[in-house]
């Protein structure tokens, strides 16, 4: 009779996945419905120097810190990566992150192209990186401006940065179109489904099978 420490499952390791894409590709309604539709799945949460916005809240945002503070964990390798963009820093605490995988739980990460290069680099058997291609420029410049979040000057700096990152589509392990979301959104689920089985995160499997090799019929 197999005990409770070789049912299945128990011992999976988690995995981090990164979804890149330029602005007003869909990102970040793809991301949020895989979260929601996957309780093992959660957002990294970042910290940040910068002062908390109207409605956002300390561990659910960001983890909110000061300079001082942020520049001490630089100090002690605590983030995965770390930016600075606009004179306020920002960065992947590594301590709650590795301890989710260990629990078997996976951390969806909301990042720009170099962040998630530079986490892979540290961590690639638990990374799975994830390029969302817009079906046209033409079509992500509309999204762009239906949302009307940015000036003219901010949209047309966003194209050419997208088509910049484009060319770096063959360094990621998987790239999907989103010409349609629920394709789209099928896929990406797929994605995640398939890694979470992959044999490197899943060791129990190892004594599951000398348990069946032992099993007396």
């Amino acid at each position: 009779m197999w005990s409770e420490a070789t049912k299945i499952g128990e011992g999976r390791r988690g995995l981090m996945l990164m979804v890149v894409a330029p602005s007003g590709v869909g990102k970040t309604s793809l991301t949020r419905r895989l979260i929601a539709d996957h309780s093992d799945l959660h957002l990294s949460i970042s910290a940040t120097t910068r002062e908390p916005r109207p409605g956002e809240h300390e561990g659910r945002d960001y983890h909110f810190v000061s300079r001082e503070t942020f520049d001490q964990m630089v100090g002690e390798d605590a983030f995965l990566e770390w930016a600075e963009v606009y004179g306020n820093r920002y960065g992947s605490p590594r301590a709650p992150i590795m301890a989710a995988l260990e629990r078997g739980e996976s951390v969806l990460f909301d990042i720009d192209d170099q962040g998630a290069r530079t986490i892979a680099a540290q961590a690639p058997g638990d990374c799975v990186l994830v390029y969302l291609l817009p079906p046209s420029l033409a079509e992500m410049s509309r999204r762009l401006h239906a949302r009307s979040q940015d000036s003219e000057e901010v949209i047309a700096l966003r194209i050419a940065r997208a088509k910049d990152e484009i060319n770096r589509w063959e360094t990621f392990d998987y790239v999907l179109l989103n010409d349609d979301f629920d394709r789209a959104y099928a896929d990406l689920a797929h994605i995640y489904h398939a890694e979470r089985l992959r044999r490197a995160r899943n060791p129990w499997i190892g004594t599951f099978v000398g348990n069946l090799r032992g099993e007396e019929i």
